[in-house]
């Protein structure tokens, strides 16, 4: 059969006689096929190969990028055949089983294949590459865990090796047992099969979660939380006592709430994931955030601003006292802005000093300081200690209480250049927040240059992007006028192989620069409301988070579902 194809190539002109020997040797040296090995050796590009094949055999290709089988049909062939033959089943009709293959010459495979499944066999072309993506996406964590799961299935329980036990040697046999568990080599795989899919998978948590029945396992990945395949429940215990000691905590402590680290190389990448757990009905819940040094965006001008906010942006932070403060949820990229503007400012002759809760990125030229409020270093005291140290620029994690916004402020009004954050919904009601923890207006008044709301939305990915006609009831939900767009034409993802079939690839912040201009500091001075400090703002040009997302919407950068999800309509 691969003669044929060979001598069908050697007469279309797309490879010579030299060639298709020396491919053939290959073959014989390497076991693979023939098509895999003229793709190697660049003698024809693998899709100019798979419209060859498709017209040698007159057999249907396939694009699995547009493809998801579903769960019941991958079932029906095992995963570790899957991965031999390079297939992946794609629908099942009656008894007939549809297999896209890089290779239809295979009758060995098909012929197994007939004979695992039962069904007659329809196998359609697919390129290596994509059938390789696909077995990735479909079948490596279940054949992870099947691995795992047949080391760690739960013995036979012998009646006659049951014995009464003391009340008070239960607690220390239950935590040795616990420490066995967890240094079993199934626990251990499966935890380090989990942290490496998440990091390879761009995912900024790992959460594991404790139910009756059940113990659930989600990533979050650009923002948004994706379900992963469950690990047996008989392993629950095992697995968050494996994190635990991998955190440095105390295993045998099931009631109190917990933090640890782990530091981790994953490949070759260095990775700190940030530990927490706390008590629930079924047991514990593990949350585990990602800091992975290597994607750490350090420029301010890609990071999503729109040019006029971040003109206003930077001219704030040249200032050479004063405070700026930026404000949004958790998760919302507050800490990657802030570092972006440090390593801006970061030069031999600025002294730069830090408080940060917890340090997520050590930056070379900055002095970075840790909270540790059991042993009475707060981000006040830290604070009061910073002043005696003269720097030029202080960096305060986040302002949480009155006294950390008093001293914040006092060191504005002495020189300092003050960046922290503070949680707020938007610019305009951050005034109102400081002056409730008890601020008085004049200091606000004095010491601000500016406030910056943020969120992030998620990028249309560009490898599926395609316009489309927005359901005008979906722009009147989002409270977005028709004429905003005429034409009635957004941009959205189809889903493909690149996004993980969601549409979306990465994400971009949503911005809503508030500059202090003199108007505004008379007005904070007057005790303004919220309502009348976002009137002034829009009045001198200020653009909401979400007049910003729409922009993004008209340029294609992400759609108005992702507005809806992470700004307020009203």
């Amino acid at each position: 059969m691969e003669e044929k194809l060979g001598t069908y190539l050697i007469k279309q002109g797309l490879i010579t006689e030299e060639q298709l020997r020396r491919a053939v040797q290959e073959r014989r040296e390497t076991g693979q096929r023939l098509i895999s090995v003229m793709n190697n050796l660049n003698y024809i590009s693998e899709s100019k190969l798979l419209a060859q094949l498709s017209n040698l055999y007159r057999m249907e290709v396939v694009d699995l990028d547009y493809i998801i089988p579903d769960e019941s049909v991958l079932n029906v062939i095992p995963a570790e055949k899957a991965f031999h033959y390079e297939v992946i089943p794609i629908e099942r009709k009656g008894r007939y089983l549809t297999v896209a293959m890089p290779d239809p010459t295979d009758i060995s495979a098909i012929e197994d294949l007939r004979f695992i499944t039962g069904m007659e066999i329809n196998p359609v072309l697919a390129s290596e590459s994509s059938i390789r993506e696909a077995l990735d996406r479909y079948y490596t964590m279940e054949k992870g865990m099947a691995e795992i799961t047949a080391e760690a299935a739960p013995k036979e329980l012998n009646i006659e090796d049951l014995e009464l036990l003391e009340t008070d040697y239960f607690e220390e046999l239950e935590e040795t047992q616990l420490r066995a568990d967890a240094e079993g080599g199934p626990v251990i795989r499966l935890v380090n099969f989990y942290i490496a899919d998440a990091v390879q998978k761009g995912s900024s948590d790992i959460h594991f979660e404790s139910y009756e029945r059940q113990m659930r396992v989600r990533f979050r990945i650009d923002g948004v939380l994706r379900e992963q395949q469950s690990p047996p429940l008989n392993l629950k215990a095992g697995i968050i006592t494996r994190l635990k000691l991998m955190a440095k905590m105390d295993i045998a402590e099931h009631r109190l709430c917990q933090d640890g680290r782990i530091n981790i190389l994953v490949g070759n990448k260095m990775i700190d994931l940030r530990v927490s757990v706390i008590p629930t009905l079924y047991g514990e819940k593990v949350v585990m955030r990602i800091l992975d040094r290597t994607s750490l965006m350090l420029d301010l001008t890609k990071l999503g601003f729109a040019d006029a906010a971040l003109e206003k942006f930077l001219r704030a932070i040249e200032n050479p006292y004063g405070i700026v403060l930026v404000t949004g949820p958790t998760g919302s990229g507050k800490t990657t802005t802030l570092y972006s503007t440090l390593s801006r400012l970061n030069k031999p002759d600025k002294q730069i000093m830090t408080i940060e809760d917890p340090i997520e990125y050590n930056i070379h030229g900055i002095n970075q300081i840790q909270v540790h409020e059991e042993i009475g270093l707060t981000f006040a005291s830290a604070l009061r200690a910073f002043l005696r140290q003269a720097p030029n620029i202080i960096l305060v994690g986040e302002i949480r209480d009155s006294e950390t916004a008093e001293i914040a402020i006092r060191a504005a009004l002495t020189g300092h250049l003050v960046f922290s954050t503070i949680h707020t919904n938007d610019a305009p009601t951050t005034i109102n927040r400081l002056v409730d923890i008890g601020i008085p207006p004049y200091l606000v008044a004095s010491a601000l240059v500016l406030i910056q709301a943020q969120r992030l939305v998620r990028r249309i990915c560009p490898n599926c992007k395609e316009q489309i006609k927005v359901d005008p009831k979906l722009l009147e939900d989002a409270g977005i006028s028709k004429d905003t767009f005429p034409d009635g034409i957004v941009w959205k993802g189809k889903g493909c192989s690149l996004c993980n079939q969601t549409g979306y690839k990465g994400r971009i912040g949503l911005y809503e620069v508030m500059p202090i201009s003199p108007e505004l500091r008379a007005s904070i001075l007057k005790g303004a409301s919220s309502d009348d400090v976002a009137k002034l703002s829009h009045k001198e040009g200020m653009r909401t988070l979400r007049d910003d997302g729409i922009d993004k919407i008209k340029h294609g950068i992400t759609t108005v579902e992702e507005l809806m999800r992470e700004t307020s309509a009203f």
